[in-house]
């Protein structure tokens, strides 16, 4: 059996999901999107797209169309929490120059509404929940809690911190919860009235000493071109968290106490929110397992991390990229390539779930250039030591 004959099922239709199956397609390869939601919806987050990514984006076709909705931000700040002082304005105009691609912020509903609209409408299938998969007679079975059944030579899982597929290959087990959760929200910027924050993005981060070793932050940019909406993520502490894996509702007394205390910028950013939530934060120790046989994972069904450095899509994206190249560089030789793709995946992704974890990036002056200046459409994809180059020091 060929490459080109494979017949590929992607389980999930997230940022990396989608990617891998526009990537896939354009290789000429038969693969259909598996996702669980019944639509898509304009809800999630903001997110970050540096260079890294953007280099994707761009070799599928789809930047020009992002940057029509998103912003490149001409200021990004680090302050301090109380008093505002600037802790590294980091040089963010000339980033395009120096790696090869702009930086850019948006809604990640945005994102995904235009990565779908790359791939045919046949090509992505809804309302399917995988609830098992298994190999009948040299076939991939899937089965879908609404029934039905599919069969594919090779089956991605894109599916997420609760992946279905990583349980399949590992057993059950609950992620890590870090002991912090994310408040998020999103609201027009008209909210704010005369007030205006100070900078496209800002990281106001917290003074140990006055948090009893309780390490917070907020984060506040803007989600559109023109400016008109406003989106606020925090790294916040809460170590008797009740509420499993999934999301809920927030007060916003609740986050105002939180962060009482912080500069009138965070609290008039807060005291404008009509509504919010409260997501928690989530990880894993770097995985044994990336695949097996047919199967194999990317982004966070193999390495979910906090977000604190914005590079948790980042990584399934780029995963996604270099599964693909692996793929066609190994031809029918399937398990050769998932063990290509690993090797060339695995320093990066830990070195990142790690410097995540830590969340001390960008809070002073750095070179962020082994995260930026990476290209996952060109990075040599059977030379280790070339993958291993970047997490040899740490920014």
């Amino acid at each position: 059996m060929t490459a080109s004959s494979l017949r590929i099922a992607v389980v999930g239709g997230g940022l990396g999901g989608t990617t891998a199956a526009i990537l896939l397609q354009q290789a000429g390869l038969n693969v259909t999107v598996y996702e669980q939601a019944p639509e898509i919806y304009r809800i999630g987050a903001g997110i970050h797209l540096h260079a890294n990514v953007m280099k994707v984006m761009k070799a599928i076709g789809v930047d020009k169309t992002m940057l029509g909705i998103g912003l490149c931000p001409e200021t990004w700040l680090n302050r301090t929490w109380d008093t505002g002082d600037i802790l590294f304005a980091p040089p963010v105009q000339k980033w395009e120059e120096q790696y090869g691609a702009p930086h850019l912020i948006m809604h990640r509903g945005d994102m995904q509404a235009v990565l779908t609209s790359a791939l045919p409408v046949e090509s992505m299938k809804f309302g399917k929940r995988l609830v098992d998969l298994a190999e009948r007679r040299g076939d991939m079975e899937l089965r879908f809690e609404d029934g039905t059944t599919v069969e594919a030579d090779l089956v991605i899982g894109a599916d997420g911190v609760n992946s279905k597929i990583r349980e399949i290959l590992l057993g059950p087990e609950a992620p890590t919860y870090t002991g912090f959760v994310a408040y998020r929200a999103i609201y027009p910027a008209s909210l704010l009235g005369n007030f205006r924050v100070s900078a496209d993005t800002t990281k106001w981060w917290s003074d140990d000493r006055h948090w009893a070793q309780e390490d917070r932050h907020f984060i506040i940019y803007y989600l559109t071109r023109a400016r008109d909406e406003i989106y606020f993520v925090t790294g916040s502490p809460d170590p008797n968290w009740k509420g499993g894996v999934s999301p809920m509702p927030a007060e916003i007394d609740e986050i105002v106490e939180c962060y009482k205390g912080f500069h009138p910028e965070v609290m008039n950013v807060i005291k404008a929110c009509p509504q919010a939530s409260k997501w928690p934060l989530l990880e894993r120790e770097p995985l044994p397992l990336w695949s097996r046989n047919r199967i194999v994972l990317l982004g966070d069904a193999c390495h979910p991390m906090k977000p604190h450095m914005g590079q948790g899509a980042g990584m399934a994206i780029e995963d996604a990229a270099v599964l693909v190249r692996c793929l066609q560089a190994k031809g029918d030789d399937v398990e050769g390539a998932f063990t290509a793709y690993r090797e060339a995946r695995i320093a990066r992704t830990s070195k990142v779930q790690r410097v995540s974890h830590d969340n001390a990036w960008m809070n002073v002056p750095m070179d962020p250039s082994w995260v930026f200046a990476y290209d996952a459409m060109t990075v040599p994809i059977d030379d280790p030591s070339a993958q291993r180059e970047g997490a040899q020091q740490v920014a």
